[in-house]
């Protein structure tokens, strides 16, 4: 039994745009200068409020990191009604998931999105049929605790040395590695190759060919 799960931000789906442009709209909403992506990419994969604590002022009020959270929130949905925001998937993604369904593995999901994000991204470019089992920002600790890893594996009742977690961003090899889990980065999401080192990556692959040709001698590796 093979188990592979994914990130959603920034390994399936190219939300990079979406989700920096939504954040500044929500700091200019309640009056401050948006953080810009260089500084957003950073807290991409936490859950949303640790995620606009970390880049607001330190001197704001928690009360205003709540009000910040619902202009994120409104920002982004706003943004979807206009469809101004594609979030489109990356070449090679619905390949990926579909030639891994079709070999047998098991798949899952450990993501920063809340449960609707989840469902709109799922809906939107009909990849729910791929996943056995969802963990989200809604139904426990979040990146980079282990908590979504360790109950995806729980789920589908995968070895821990026959499961691992492909993602774009520290947060994701972190909580991997807490798991107990292969830990896997990507390079064409939000971290650069470097953080993923300093992450501990356990491998870092630049493109989806790469990335399946890993996957494919995964049984091989010593346990």
């Amino acid at each position: 039994m093979r188990f592979c799960i994914f990130d959603i931000d920034g390994t399936l789906v190219d939300s990079r745009e979406a989700i920096a442009s939504a954040m500044d709209e929500a700091f200019n909403a309640i009056g401050l200068e948006g953080p810009g992506y260089e500084r957003t990419r950073h807290v991409v994969g936490l859950s949303l409020t640790p995620a606009c604590k970390f880049l607001a002022p330190p001197d704001l009020s928690d009360a205003d990191v709540e009000r910040l959270v619902e202009a994120y929130k409104n920002a982004f949905l706003a943004r979807r009604a206009r469809c101004d925001t594609p979030e489109p998937l990356y070449d090679g993604a619905l390949d990926l998931l579909r030639s891994l369904s079709e070999d047998g593995w098991l798949i899952g999901a450990a993501t920063g999105k809340a449960r609707r994000g989840v469902d709109y991204i799922f809906d939107r470019h009909d990849i729910g049929r791929y996943f056995d089992t969802v963990w989200c920002a809604d139904d426990g600790p979040g990146k980079p605790h282990p908590f979504m890893v360790d109950e995806a594996v729980r789920a589908v009742g995968a070895a821990r040395d026959r499961s691992l977690m492909v993602g774009d961003t520290s947060h994701d090899i972190v909580m991997a590695r807490a798991a107990g889990v292969r830990a896997i980065g990507v390079t064409w999401g939000f971290h650069l190759h470097r953080e993923l080192v300093a992450s501990g990556a356990h491998e870092i692959h630049d493109d989806f060919a790469s990335l399946r040709s890993s996957l494919d001698g995964f049984l091989a590796l010593p346990a």
